[in-house]
């Protein structure tokens, strides 16, 4: 008897036709509050299935988010669950890519970045409408609520970790009922910051930048004329009513949109990619970064903290010189040559020069002001520390130098500290600095008016 060979096209027809009967099923018992079975069937999908859901199709992978999120829902998993109900909106919302891989597989991509990963040439684009995703309102509605609370309350309490993962299942919840809130996404990305969870941090933060976020909201609202009441209303009743002028049952039409934290993204990502060592990624960023907020200092100052910890120090030096010559009015460019310099003890002159073409070019520049400042003053704590050492030796004669050297660089500093409070007089630090020159150049009045304005700011909470 001769032995019968399928094709690797019929078996893996075989094989993703068992997937559709056992995800099939899975819904079916999930929809029943059946979660044993529920799972049993899930179970047997993802063992022939193998992670690679791509071969299924979108109706298919849509039935299995809603099984396997629904079964970790009512498992208690509430995270998880988010996870896997969130992706059900993507399959609405991205673009299918459809085609065949080298063996012939039908494979279904969901979203460009997906398919470009896969290699895969020739893809199709689709649309797909998902079926499921009014059904789970009712399941997700209390667990968006509870989630949100139980953030709140963490945030509140400055259980930072605790409160991330927690504003990150909102998200996803919020995702899955068909809202996509990345302002919930980006709570859960800074409460990972400021519990210094970096990985999990940067991860969010990634996902915000590539999606194109910039937390710009516009709002709609208008007076209602029986009430007197101002209402938020959407976007096409907004226009709706406008349109319809004295007719309308509102009055004082406007819009409020808030400002873009696209800027803070990078910045805050640069700077927790930096602090995990992963300044590769950190310097990838940050001139993806620049190229959109050119003027932006911190990541300026960034990207030379970044070269001087991966040891580039001196290529950036040299491209910030070249820019500084193709462009000699750029305030911007020479002031972060300065925050270079003055990191190397032995560019702290050429820092100096800098700083003062940067306030030269640009008068009101408070933070050139700043760092002119302490970089003329120089390491106070160690000229102290030094001056105490040489006295107790019974080196008079050194400790007389180290003192008028400490006293000549606080007279040359004073006017640069004066500049910098004249443009930022609100800063409590360029106070405090300013009341201790005076104290140090024996200017007695001034001392006792600027140390009445610290406690004064101080009392204000400044």
């Amino acid at each position: 008897m001769k032995k019968i060979f399928l094709s690797i096209a019929l078996v893996s027809a075989t094989i993703a036709f068992a997937q559709k009967k056992e995800i099939a099923a899975a819904v079916k018992a999930i929809d029943a509050g059946d979660v044993a079975t529920a799972n049993a069937q899930i179970s047997a999908a993802e063992s022939v299935m193998a992670g690679k859901t791509h071969l299924l199709e979108p109706s298919v992978q849509e039935q299995y988010y809603y099984a396997k999120g629904l079964a970790l829902l009512k498992s208690g998993k509430n995270a998880d669950g988010a996870t896997y109900l969130a992706k059900m909106s993507d399959l609405g919302k991205e673009k299918i890519y459809s085609g065949k891989d080298a063996s012939k597989n039908k494979v279904y991509f969901v979203g460009k970045a997906a398919a470009d990963q896969s290699g895969i040439q020739g893809l199709k684009e689709e649309s797909y409408t998902t079926t499921l995703t009014g059904k789970i309102g009712n399941t997700i509605n209390p667990l968006i609520d509870a989630a949100n609370k139980s953030a709140m309350d963490a945030y509140n309490a400055k259980n930072y970790a605790a409160a991330a993962p927690k504003f990150k299942e909102v998200y996803d919840l919020l995702k899955a009922g068909g809202q996509d809130n990345k302002q919930y996404l980006y709570y859960s990305g800074l409460n990972y910051a400021l519990a210094e969870k970096k990985p999990e941090a940067i991860a969010v933060y990634n996902d915000l930048i590539n999606s194109g976020y910039t937390g710009e909201n516009t709002s709609y609202v208008a007076k209602n004329k029986k009430s007197g009441a101002v209402e938020s209303l959407d976007k096409t009743s907004w226009d709706l009513y406008k349109k319809m002028g004295a007719t309308s049952d509102y009055t004082d039409f406007k819009t409020e949109t808030t400002p873009s934290i696209e800027k803070e993204l990078y910045e805050t990502n640069a700077a927790l990619l930096i602090e995990a060592g992963r300044t590769d990624e950190a310097l990838a960023l940050i001139e993806k970064g620049l190229k959109k907020f050119p003027s932006s200092a911190k990541l300026s100052e960034l990207q030379g903290t970044a070269y001087y910890k991966s040891g580039k120090m001196d290529a950036f030096v040299a491209n910030l010189k070249a820019q500084t010559e193709k462009n000699p009015t750029d305030a911007n460019n020479w002031y972060n040559l300065g925050v270079l310099q003055s990191k190397d003890p032995a560019t702290v002159n050429d820092a100096i020069a800098s700083y003062k073409k940067a306030v030269e070019l640009k008068p009101n520049f408070a933070q050139a002001w700043q760092n002119l400042t302490y970089v003329t003053m120089g390491d106070d704590a160690k000229a102290i520390d030094e001056y105490n050492a040489a006295k107790k030796a019974g080196k008079t004669e050194t400790a007389n130098k180290i003192i008028e050297a400490r006293r000549a660089r606080l007279a040359t500093a004073l006017p640069y500290a004066e500049k910098w409070y004249e443009n930022d007089p609100e800063n409590i630090d360029a106070v405090t600095l300013l009341k201790g020159l005076y104290l140090s150049n024996k200017k007695e009045a001034k001392f006792q008016e600027f140390k009445a304005k610290e406690a004064s700011m101080k009392a204000a909470g400044k």
